[in-house]
């Protein structure tokens, strides 16, 4: 059986945590921040950890995991 590819977009986008939880960029900015207020933008930094609903598609994608 041959290796398989991760769809290199993947790979740029999401991580995996050492509980196999994928690790993604919070969403909401990359423009039209003049909508959004301070508070929205402080917590909007950093990483979240992906519901577990939508992981499953990204999954499929990384088959080793990255």
């Amino acid at each position: 059986m041959p290796k398989l590819k991760t769809k290199s977009g993947i790979k740029k986008r999401f991580r995996t945590n050492a509980a196999g939880k994928i690790i993604v960029g919070q969403a909401g900015k990359r423009h039209n921040m003049r909508k959004r207020s301070n508070e929205f933008l402080r917590n909007a930094r950093g990483t979240v950890i992906m519901d577990e609903t939508d992981a499953k598609r990204i999954r499929r994608l990384m088959p080793y995991g990255l």
